[in-house]
């Protein structure tokens, strides 16, 4: 009988199932889903560590793979892959793009990858090479975005599968979203973030964290605008300002040029810098079009000279009788050597897009800092506490080894001597199990002693972890401290001229906002540097308690102009005076220096360096005088040159250091030598012609055999001054360290001027043992000295003797201070 082959019915819970749904419901929930995905999960930053989740993947991964600087290359495609397979689910095209975009140092402010191979080129003119044939590692400033990762520092999450773990955000040592900007187009919104300066962005971040409440104005001090990677200028500030202060604002970035002969017969314009993501074959391309087309006129030739050795370098041959003026305006209205930028500061704060002005940004930053430090403190605090209670535990069974041992050797098992450990020394499970699973030879008096180091050594961490977990203070010093060593270590020059709109040039490091307004430039006793507030030079005498409190040298200058430190090796370091810090009125219980910073960290000097004086570098003036141990004087011509910040100013003899350098103010001052064998020569400024800087200046002094010179300086109203003088018994040219000697104070009109290049006349008698002055000082009256520990120190009274002895002194001087209001007010010991 035949079987019958009808289909039996479905079960019922196989049976086909329709449900209706509203087509436009499901594509309004559908394309939100898709918005939310687009906006958190590729291309938004974060404004705490400035990265989308496809950057932070890959340097997390690459962290994880031990891709670090110090380690050599692999293969991009390694790191694309393990990304893709371990944390990004989007396609390994959208890896490498990203990847490549943070090797490429013509679009990052500072490169986070290290890469060989063609990454691309500047303009996207030139495409990178596939992932399989280029390499990459971190580069050093990746390190400071992962580092401190594993001490808990940030929260983790679980990754796409729930197989791997990821973290939400980065530690980030330095502020890499306002540094490295970021570009984005999500659903609805966009974001367009221009590089800045990490110097200067770091600067504003210290001032923000010891200034909670500093307004824009003053952020904007230190960051006076974006700092592009291609460099270029920045015409037009007041979008600047207005993205700065709302998070949206446009300004037009322009290429560097020169006008210069670039034949006996042409002149040309040579471009050397491109605005940012303009590369020079589309502006070549661009002006042979409008040349063709005869829209642009005047134009001979075009040769791009760009390699590897002088970078870029386009030159646009002039036609004779044409005006390079005229075609570089026609050249930026009709190219891409000006272009557009538009700020669009969006990034996600608490997992909300926002748009961020510089105070926002800056202050999203400092509170992610804050919170990284103190989670790694919290971290390492509970670190070397357990590690501390192991090693009590241990002393405890070493201060008892032979009942220890005897306890264990009597226990039944593991556990039983675990438990007995425990009740008889009062130890924890912990402890218990460390003692037993320690190895005899770790029990020798030798690994006693260093275990008793250790612990004495963890307390004091955990102290000093505990001090910073439980001040705000210290926390923020410290978050500080550490962003300055960024700064020292990755920081480096402006790359981009900023000009307002009326085209008056800004310098590097000059605040667009702050008025160029007198101040004056004070150098402090004790090296301290700082910038006051007005035209007027802060009285010192009021208040004055130390040697620390007073001012060494005094200097008028401009908030936007820069000031030269002279050096006893003859060498000038230009700093620009808007990065001084800002001193308070002086006052009783406000010493003028106070708050200003010491000089090494504007100035590199060697081991036997010093600063000696200020000398003015901008604008016109008689210029600077110098005096030097051996004698010699000179007067420097300003031809200071405006591109370095550190040249030699006199060409000084072997074993020759300046004694002394003011800057002249009218020319017609008294140049004074104090000499070792107490001699003094006075003579006219005007005696001395200027020179250039190459020179080595003429003679100034004439010195007996042995002496040297141990003051130099100008006065400029000599019925007003004073010379003070110490003798005393010496061992070679070294003061003895602590021993007094004989002080006089003369008034300076007692001396006769002299001419040039003569011996001068005695203006000190050494008394018996003494054999030589140790200190001088020439200056307006009244003077109050001060020894070298900065205690005050009396002086005698007005000897109008000029060759007289002097009197005795319980202790030698180490520096003079004066209440006057002038640029010489005090003179420092030379040890």
């Amino acid at each position: 009988m035949a079987r019958s082959t009808s289909p039996s019915p479905p079960p019922e819970e196989l049976a086909e199932k329709i449900i209706d749904i509203d087509v436009s419901e499901e594509m309004r929930g559908s394309f939100l889903e898709y918005a939310y995905s687009v906006i958190y999960q590729r291309a938004l930053p974060d404004a705490r560590d400035g990265m989308k989740p496809v950057q932070r993947r890959i340097l997390y991964q690459m962290n994880e793979m031990g891709l670090r600087p110090d380690r050599g290359h692999v293969k991009c495609a390694r790191v694309v892959g393990e990304v893709m397979g371990k944390l990004h689910p989007h396609g390994d095209a959208a890896i490498y793009d990203a990847m490549v975009r943070m090797s490429q140092p013509f679009a990052m402010r500072v490169p986070l990858v290290d890469g060989h191979g063609n990454f691309g080129s500047l303009g996207g003119d030139d495409a990178p090479a596939a992932m399989r044939y280029t390499e990459a590692r971190m580069g050093r400033a990746a390190e400071l975005l992962v580092t401190s990762i594993d001490e808990d520092v940030v929260d983790f999450r679980p990754n796409y599968d729930g197989q791997e773990r990821e973290p939400e955000v980065l530690p980030a040592a330095f502020p890499n979203l306002l540094v490295n900007g970021a570009s984005g187009i999500a659903v609805g919104m966009a974001t367009n973030m221009a590089p800045h300066n990490l110097g200067e962005v770091i600067a504003a971040a210290r001032h923000l964290i010891a200034h909670p409440d500093a307004d824009l104005e003053k952020l904007m001090e230190f960051v006076p605008g974006p700092d592009l990677p291609t460099g270029g200028t920045i015409v037009g500030l007041d979008g600047i300002r207005d993205a700065y202060a709302k998070g949206r604002g446009t300004f037009r970035t322009r290429a560097t040029v020169s006008i210069e002969k670039v034949s006996p017969r042409r002149t040309g314009i040579v471009v050397t810098e491109l605005p940012y993501s303009v590369g020079p074959e589309k502006v070549v391309g661009r002006i042979k079009e409008l040349v063709q087309s005869k829209k642009l006129q005047g134009i001979s030739d075009l040769k791009d000279l760009t390699d590897r050795n002088q970078g870029l370098r386009l030159v646009i041959e002039l036609k004779n009788g044409f005006n390079p003026e005229g075609v570089l305006a026609e050249l930026y209205r009709l190219t891409p050597m000006e272009e557009s930028f538009g700020i669009n500061n969006v990034a996600l704060v608490d997992g909300q897009p926002q748009t961020l002005g510089l105070r926002e940004l800056l202050q999203v930053f400092v509170d992610h800092r804050l919170d990284v430090v103190r989670r790694r403190s919290e971290h390492r605090r509970s670190k070397r506490l357990d590690r501390l209670h192991l090693i009590d535990g241990l002393l405890v069974a070493l201060l008892n080894i032979d009942d220890v041992i005897a306890l264990i050797r009597d226990s039944e098992d593991t556990a039983q001597a675990r438990e007995r450990l425990m009740e008889a020394y009062s130890l924890s499970d912990v402890q218990a199990r460390y003692i037993l699973d320690t190895p005899l030879r770790r029990l020798t008096r030798y690994d006693r002693l260093e275990l008793e180091n250790e612990a004495e050594q963890l307390k004091r961490e955990i102290e000093e972890l505990t001090s910073v977990l439980e001040s705000d203070a210290k926390l923020r010093r410290l978050v500080s401290k550490e962003l300055a060593e960024v700064a020292k270590k990755f920081g480096t020059p402006r790359r981009t001229t900023l000009l307002e709109s009326d085209g008056a040039a800004r310098t590097a490091a000059v605040p667009l906002e702050m008025d160029d307004v007198p101040c004056n430039v004070l150098l402090g006793s004790d090296g301290m540097l700082g910038r006051s507030k007005g035209a007027a030079i802060p009285r010192v005498y009021e208040g004055l308690r130390t040697q620390h409190d007073a001012v060494a040298a005094a200097l008028p200058a401009r908030s936007r102009g820069g000031v030269g430190l002279v050096t006893d090796l003859g060498r000038v370091i230009r700093v620009p005076v808007v990065e001084l810090p800002e001193l308070p009125d002086s006052g009783e219980d406000a010493p003028p220096l106070a708050s200003g910073l010491p000089v090494e960290e504007f100035a590199d000097l060697a081991e036997d360096e010093r600063v000696i004086a200020l000398a003015a570098v901008d604008g016109e003036g008689p210029g600077l005088a110098l005096g030097t141990e051996q004698g010699v004087v000179k007067r420097v011509v300003r031809d200071y040159p405006a591109n370095r910040d550190d040249y030699e100013i006199i060409a000084l003899k072997d074993g020759d250091r300046l004694a002394g350098a003011t800057q002249l103010a009218t020319g017609e001052e008294d140049l004074v030598f104090v000499t070792s064998n107490a001699q003094l020569l006075r003579f006219s400024a005007s005696a001395v012609r200027e020179q250039g800087r190459p020179a080595g200046g003429v003679a100034g002094v004439k010195l007996a055999e042995g002496a040297r010179v141990l003051w130099f300086g100008a006065v400029a109203m000599p019925e007003d001054s004073v010379l003070v003088t110490m003798s005393a018994a010496t061992s070679g040219d070294a003061l003895l360290p602590t021993e007094g000697g004989s002080a006089k104070v003369t008034p300076f009109e007692a001396y006769p001027a002299k001419g040039r290049a003569t011996g001068g006349v005695r203006c000190h008698r050494f008394l018996k043992g003494e054999d030589g002055l140790v200190f001088a000082w020439v200056g307006r009256a009244p003077a109050r000295a001060f020894r070298a520990d900065g205690g005050p120190l009396r002086l005698p009274d007005m000897d109008p003797r000029r060759d007289g002895s002097g009197e005795p002194q319980p202790r030698a001087i180490a520096s003079i201070g004066t209440g006057q209001h002038d640029t010489g007010i005090l003179g420092t010991a030379e040890a």
